[in-house]
């Protein structure tokens, strides 16, 4: 994935989720910095992270594949 752009879509899907970056932290097992930096694109974010995130902020993977595709 490039650099950044799946971070703006991770934070948006996230915002409409209402979910906080503390809260996929918990969820995900990772500490809300990590979250942060990811969704800053300063984290690479690789599959099974990606699966986790969107299980945690209950957004369909492939969803958001397809939104990152279109963007």
């Amino acid at each position: 994935m490039k650099k950044y752009r799946y971070g703006i879509i991770l934070r948006s899907a996230r915002l409409r989720a209402g979910v906080t970056q503390a809260h996929v932290a918990e969820l995900i097992g990772e500490s809300q910095s990590y979250v942060s930096k990811y969704e800053n694109g300063e984290q690479r974010l690789d599959l099974l992270e990606l699966e986790a995130i969107c299980v945690a902020i209950d957004v369909d993977l492939l969803d958001f594949i397809r939104e990152y595709l279109e963007s």
